[in-house]
C-alpha cells in the first residue's frame, strides 16, 4: 500500500464497534419542533424527515449548520474492462482524474456551486498518480483483476482498501468537513456494481445491470450475462468482504470504509448514485446502522441503483435522471441537506410569532 495508507492497528474493527444507532431522543425532539413551526404539519415533505434524521445522527436537536462539504471521489480501474464490457478505453480513469485535479470536471463545478470541496483518493488506478493537495495516494493495487474470471481482488485488499476509506473519512472529519459527500471514478464500475447489487438484492442479473455510461444492445446482453456468471460464484450467504474482494471494485471498499468511518465519528454521508449505492450494500451487511447515517442524494437511471435505495430503505432527495457518477448528484443534494438544518434551527414557531397553532 503506498504512503498514507499505512496504520499500525486495524481501522475496521474499531470502526464498527464505534458505530451506534441514531439518537432516538433527539429524533423525537426535532419531531416535536417541526410540528410547533410556522407550517402545516408535513409540508415541507422530505425536509422535515432529513432534518430528524440529521439530529438523530448528531445525538442534538436542533443538529449543527453543516457549513462545510466535501465530496470524495475514489478512482480505480478494473479488469473487467478486457472483457468488453465498455466502449470507454481504460485510460480514461487517470485522465478524468488529472481533470479532478484542475478543477474540471462536473463534480468539480456542482461542488463548487453548492459551496464545497473535492478531493480525489487515487486507491487503485492503472497508472501513475501525482499526489498534491486535491489527488491523494492510497493505491492498494494497480486495477482489479478481471471479476470475469475469478477474484476482482484478495481479502486482504479488500480489507486494505475498507481501511483506506476509513483513514481518509478521519481526514476529513477532523478537518472540519460536517458533511461527506461519495464520488467516484472507474471506467468498468458499473459491471462490478451490478454484480454488488444482484448478490445483496438477490435480483436477477438482467433487472439490475444497465448500461452505464452507454452501450448498445449487444454489449449491454454481454455485460448482463457476465454479471450473472460472477454472481453465480458465490454463495448466498457469504461474508460481505468476501462478496467485495470476488466482484467489487477497489473504489467500491473505499467508498465502504468512508461510510463506515463518518458514521463512526456521527458525521453524514451523501450518497451519489448506483456505484455509491452498490458499496452501501456492503455497508448495510456489515453494519445496519451506519446507513442510517446516509442520505440518497439522487436516484441515478441506472436499474441497479434502484433496486439498492429500495433495499437500502432510503429516498433520493433529487430526481434529475443523472448516469453519469463523479459525486455530481451527492454535489447537487448537499444544499438541501443544509437547508434541513436551517429551517429546524432558524424558524419561527407557533409560540415565537404569536401565532395560535
Amino acid at each position: 500500500m503506498d504512503n498514507g495508507a499505512v496504520t499500525t492497528e486495524p481501522l475496521l474493527p474499531a470502526a464498527l464497534a464505534a458505530i451506534r444507532p441514531l439518537d432516538a431522543p433527539a429524533m423525537e425532539a426535532a419531531r416535536r419542533r417541526q410540528a410547533e413551526l410556522t407550517k402545516p404539519a408535513g409540508s415541507l415533505g422530505v425536509l422535515e424527515d432529513a432534518s430528524v434524521r440529521l439530529a438523530g445522527i448528531h445525538g442534538t436537536c436542533p443538529p449543527p449548520y453543516p457549513d462545510e462539504f466535501v465530496v470524495a471521489v475514489f478512482a480505480a480501474d478494473h479488469g473487467v474492462v478486457a472483457s468488453g464490457v465498455t466502449p470507454w478505453p481504460q485510460e480514461v480513469t487517470g485522465a478524468m482524474v488529472e481533470n479532478f485535479r484542475r478543477g474540471g470536471a462536473a463534480v468539480n463545478v456542482l461542488a463548487a456551486e453548492a459551496g464545497g470541496t473535492v478531493v480525489v483518493v487515487d486507491i487503485g488506478v492503472v497508472g501513475d498518480v501525482d499526489e498534491d493537495a486535491v489527488v491523494w495516494s492510497r493505491k492498494v493495487r494497480r486495477g482489479t483483476a478481471d471479476l470475469a474470471h475469478g477474484p476482482a481482488m484478495s481479502r486482504t485488499e479488500a480489507e486494505q482498501a475498507i481501511e483506506v476509506g476509513i483513514g481518509v473519512a478521519a481526514e476529513l472529519v477532523d478537518a472540519g468537513y460536517g458533511v461527506i459527500a461519495t464520488g467516484d471514478m472507474g471506467i468498468g464500475n458499473t459491471t462490478a456494481s451490478a454484480c454488488l447489487v444482484a448478490h445483496f438484492t438477490g435480483l436477477p442479473a438482467e433487472e439490475v445491470t444497465g448500461p452505464g455510461t452507454g452501450v448498445d444492445d449487444a454489449t449491454l446482453k454481454h455485460k448482463t450475462d457476465l454479471v450473472a456468471g460472477a454472481v453465480g460464484r458465490l454463495a448466498e450467504d457469504a461474508d460481505p468482504i468476501d462478496v467485495l474482494a470476488e466482484v467489487g471494485g477497489l473504489e467500491h471498499a473505499g467508498l465502504v470504509g468512508l461510510v463506515l468511518g463518518a458514521a463512526s465519528r456521527r458525521v453524514p454521508v451523501v450518497l451519489d448514485g448506483v456505484i455509491a449505492g452498490a458499496a452501501a450494500l456492503v455497508v448495510r451487511a456489515l453494519a445496519p446502522d451506519a446507513v442510517d447515517h446516509c442520505f440518497a442524494g439522487h436516484r441515478s437511471t441506472e436499474p441497479g441503483h434502484h433496486a439498492a435505495l429500495a433495499l437500502l430503505g432510503l429516498r433520493p432527495l433529487v430526481e434529475l435522471d443523472l448516469r453519469l457518477g463523479e459525486g455530481t448528484g451527492a454535489a447537487l443534494a448537499f444544499p438541501l441537506v443544509r437547508a434541513s438544518a436551517a429551517v429546524l434551527r432558524d424558524m419561527a414557531t407557533f409560540d415565537d410569532a404569536g401565532i395560535g397553532s
